[in-house]
């Protein structure tokens, strides 16, 4: 049977070699300080997109990661709601994906404010507004209980789980989580981005929620990392990078809840993804400038509600191929009322028809001269 570093008696005593990360960590704080030179350079309204885009981001990977998918129109929507930012018609939103998007926005936007636990059951609580996961009741605000047996993270098919991690017993779990709180709000003592890792892998450990850890986890980690950058504002999302080096991620976790308590290994994968992230801020800067360009260039167009939230969907990757019979359903119109409003846009010179004709008639933006 497995020893975990939770069952150590040294725990929760982190140790690592900064003669191994030093260099390592010099270079992704260089790269963190470029990127927010960067992005403060741009005008408020780039920034604000940059911002939005960024958080939206964050929000539907950090949860893609547990393997739910979030609709990005509503999670745009909701964002921009609580920002106060105007992206004109808003989408509704269920009320699982508020319940996301409030708890990245108040580890984000409320950075500098202490973590105690009722703020973590008033995340808790808003990840699972029915109080369940999926189909089963699970304890909602509150640390989690044994009556099931122990916590464990599995896989495989039933009958043949393979045991990745069991984390401490419940009656563990108030004295764990008062000594992460102390250390968390505590004065530095680490180098802020280190900090940040350290917090990630420590509560995602300590696992004290029945659901929901992983993400719980996350927001940690993006709070600790806007302390670090003294600024509530997000230019790159960490989760992002995290879903798509989603196996090394685990592996990693793993790795070092199986083994000792020096982490050297896992704040180098961290900050490896870290600065990766980073470099994924690039695809959202040119994702900001091109909307920008692209509604400079049509600043005189005519548009309706219908015409401007649907470019605006294309700007931002529409999946598949946009035909009449898309947009009717997306604007929730008839299929008049939306070939009208492309025909218009052909005729503005915004939209092309692509090569094709009869049903299988699709449409493009046109290119920006």
């Amino acid at each position: 049977m497995a020893t975990y570093i939770h069952e150590l008696s040294a725990w929760p005593k982190f140790a690592w070699s900064y003669e191994r990360i030093s260099e390592q960590l010099a270079a992704t704080s260089r790269h963190q300080g470029r990127l927010i030179g960067r992005m403060e350079g741009l005008g408020f309204q780039l920034r604000t997109e940059a911002v939005l885009e960024s958080l939206t981001e964050e929000v539907i990977k950090s949860s893609d990661i547990e393997g739910e998918v979030l609709d990005k129109g509503q999670v745009r929507s909701s964002i921009a709601r609580r920002l106060g930012i105007d992206i004109g018609a808003l989408a509704p939103i269920d009320r699982n994906v508020e319940g996301v998007v409030e708890m990245m926005l108040d580890a984000t936007q409320g950075y500098d404010q202490p973590l105690t636990e009722d703020r973590l059951f008033g995340w808790h609580a808003a990840l699972f507004p029915t109080g369940r996961s999926g189909m089963t009741k699970i304890t909602v605000g509150g640390w989690r209980k044994d009556d099931a047996g122990p916590m464990q993270v599995v896989s495989g098919p039933i009958g043949r789980e393979k045991v990745h991690y069991e984390a401490p017993t419940a009656d563990r779990l108030s004295t764990e989580m008062r000594g992460f709180l102390k250390w968390f709000n505590g004065a530095e003592s680490v180098d802020p981005v280190l900090k940040a890792a350290v917090a990630h892998l420590w509560f995602v450990t300590i696992h004290p929620f029945e659901d929901g850890n992983g993400r719980v986890a996350r927001a940690i980690a993006d709070m600790a990392l806007a302390r670090s950058e003294h600024s509530p504002r997000r230019f790159y999302s960490m989760s992002a990078q995290i879903r798509a080096e989603r196996k090394a991620y685990y592996d990693t976790l793993e790795a070092t809840q199986k083994g000792d308590l020096d982490i050297t290994a896992w704040l180098q994968w961290f900050l490896s993804c870290l600065d990766r992230a980073f470099d994924g801020a690039d695809i959202i800067l040119s994702s900001v400038l091109r909307k920008a360009r692209f509604w400079e260039a049509n600043a005189r167009a005519k548009l309706n509600d219908r015409q401007r939230h649907m470019l605006n969907r294309l700007i931002d990757g529409f999946e598949g191929k946009l035909k009449v019979s898309k947009w009717a359903s997306i604007e929730k119109c008839s299929t008049d009322t939306a070939l009208r409003d492309i025909d218009d846009l052909v005729q503005q010179g915004i939209l092309i028809k692509d090569q094709g004709g009869g049903r299988s008639t699709s449409y493009s933006l046109a290119e920006i001269s």
